[in-house]
């Protein structure tokens, strides 16, 4: 069977994931490089939290009709014209969807333009302070001009993603999180105060919107001439599409009420706490992105040719399964066991020695390391869900998907509730987590004096990362069984992360013992050797009980001593 797997032309020809894992790493890389700026000169205070509510309230245009919503309508149904060699109804049918995006993306943003403040106040359930919702309503303002141009970049990426042209769409965020960067930094080196750091980062927002639409539009113009916006909502193949997007939407859009149930949430626990949600959303969503974003993208528009052959389909989804499983988990482990090294590496040390400044205090390292752990628990699984989806969509099957996300943000949103106002009542301070037995206690949300004090944080948002780990695994049990429903034997993601517990948990013995070895080092060596140890460990694991996916790690390893050996 591995034999069989490892000559699959899944593991031969692997370009397309390839491609798209390269440019999400950039963007990825170029995303945490956004976030050490943040830390190095803002910190965790108001001006952090403002900044991200105003990114993720407009956020919700990007997310309902963005990528995901555009890889399930859009691209089978223009790859199909791409397949059936009809390249007239294909530009048509891009066009359409175009000028459908632009008519939406345009009256969305002026009604969050003209309501930013009502908007905030409704979204935080008017628990922000005076000074929170005073930083944000104008950086709000700013990002909704930005966002719609995110939206328009995603159309792009459907249609580069249909002809096969992964790279350019998944590496054009960059650009985006380099104009934020660079304008971070400037404000930043001139001696800013946070809040002007923090409209200076909300017009790179704009800019880089902009610039990653422009840099998009080239390729798409050359793979689809004369291409234009228009509105024909009678074309058959555009009914199609909006067939399917309304139930995406409705499902992206049940998905958005989870995200903005933590921001509603955040609102009514210590400052600080939508801050540490960010820096550790930033690493959460890495293995995410580059892993089963980048699979899952590449593969939509093949499983989408192989409607016709349900066990190939099968084959290649369960292929898709064993690689981010495999990446994931160790991803996962790593997380669990030497978070603080990492957060500490990234947030601190880096921007010390690189920006000379850092406002990531030993408490703000504490707090993110317990919510990226919480996070971790269900990573796994969330990255499983991304390819079933996937497979899903693949076959028309948009409804399921939108159902079973409407029950994990149900599952998401109690168990958030239940947790959060629970661990709000544990202190950090000065990097010592204090009152850990007053969380056992039945509490509501702490009164709005004891929510900012300065230099302590408070646990609540690890509340937030623990319910969304438990809706994870509650979604891809019931994907599972939509699976079922839809394939005789159909592909088993469970199956595929359990075969991985065995490596994980030695893997997870090993990462913490490591960490006390590596103690006394500087803390960016010391999270380096720590992480490529606990990978050495858990690749030859995997290699030894028979798992195949050690060879995309091993064999370009084999391939580099013998060109060494034969010199």
């Amino acid at each position: 069977m591995i034999d069989r797997l490892k000559n699959h032309r899944f593991f031969q020809n692997r370009s397309g994931s390839t491609l798209v894992a390269a440019g999400i790493m950039l963007s990825r890389v170029a995303g945490l490089v956004r976030e050490v700026v943040i830390a190095a000169f803002m910190g965790g205070g108001v001006a952090t939290d403002a900044f991200r509510y105003a990114l993720r309230i407009p956020n919700l245009l990007q997310n309902l009709l963005g990528e995901g919503v555009l890889s399930a309508s859009f691209i089978p149904v223009y790859t199909d014209l791409l397949e059936q060699k009809r390249p007239g109804d294909a530009r048509r049918l891009a066009g359409a969807i175009l000028g459908f995006l632009c008519t939406i993306v345009g009256a969305v943003a002026l009604i969050g333009i003209f309501l930013a403040r009502p908007l905030t106040q409704l979204l935080t359930l008017f628990q922000l302070s005076d000074p929170v919702l005073d930083a944000t309503v104008p950086l709000v303002r700013i990002m909704f001009v930005g966002v719609g141009f995110l939206v328009l970049s995603a159309w792009c990426l459907g249609i580069l993603n249909s002809h096969r042209e992964f790279f350019l769409s998944y590496v054009a965020p960059v650009v985006w999180n380099l104009a934020i960067i660079v304008l971070g930094v400037f404000a930043g080196l001139r001696g800013w105060a946070a809040l002007d750091v923090a409209r200076a980062l909300a017009w790179g927002v704009v800019i880089g919107g902009v610039l990653q639409f422009g840099v998009q539009l080239p390729a798409v113009r050359r793979l689809v001439p004369a291409v234009r916006p228009r509105l024909d909502a009678g074309d058959e193949h555009v009914r199609d599409v909006l067939t399917r997007f309304a139930p995406t939407v409705a499902g992206r859009g049940v998905v958005q009420l989870s995200s903005y149930f933590d921001l509603m949430l955040a609102a009514f626990l210590a400052t600080g706490a939508l801050s540490a949600l960010g820096f550790a959303q930033v690493l959460y969503l890495l293995p995410i992105s580059l892993f089963a974003m980048s699979i899952a993208a590449a593969e939509l528009p093949e499983l989408s040719r192989l409607q016709s052959s349900p066990d190939e389909l099968v084959l290649r989804t369960t292929l898709g399964y064993r690689r981010i499983a495999f990446f994931v988990t160790f991803v996962a482990v790593v997380y669990l066991a030497l978070g603080d090294l990492i957060v500490g590496a990234l947030y601190q040390s880096i921007g010390s020695t690189f920006l000379g400044r850092s406002e990531f205090s030993d408490s703000l390292v504490v707090v993110v390391w317990w919510v990226l752990a919480a996070q971790a628990l269900g990573l796994v699984a969330m990255a499983c869900s991304r390819l079933t989806q996937n497979a899903l969509y693949a076959v028309g099957n948009t409804v399921g998907p939108a159902r079973v996300a409407g029950l994990r943000v149900l599952v998401a949103a109690i168990a958030g509730l239940i947790i959060a106002f629970q661990l709000d009542q544990i202190r950090v301070e000065n990097g010592v987590i204090e009152g850990f037995w007053s969380a056992f206690g039945l509490s509501g949300p702490l009164p709005k004096g004891d929510r900012s004090v300065e230099g302590l944080f408070r646990m609540g948002a690890v509340g937030l990362g623990l319910g969304s780990a438990i809706a994870a695994w509650v979604e891809v049990v019931l994907l599972q069984k939509v699976l079922r429903r839809e394939f005789e034997r159909p592909p088993e993601p469970l199956r595929e992360i359990a075969r991985l517990a065995v490596p994980a948990s030695v893997t997870f013995a090993a990462a913490a013992a490591l960490k006390l070895l590596v103690g006394f080092l500087p803390t960016f060596l010391g999270a380096m050797i720590a992480v490529g140890l606990s990978g050495a460990i858990y690749t030859v694991l995997c290699f030894r009980i028979g798992i195949a996916e050690a060879h995309l790690v091993l064999a370009p390893l084999r391939r580099v001593l013998h060109r060494r050996g034969g010199r």
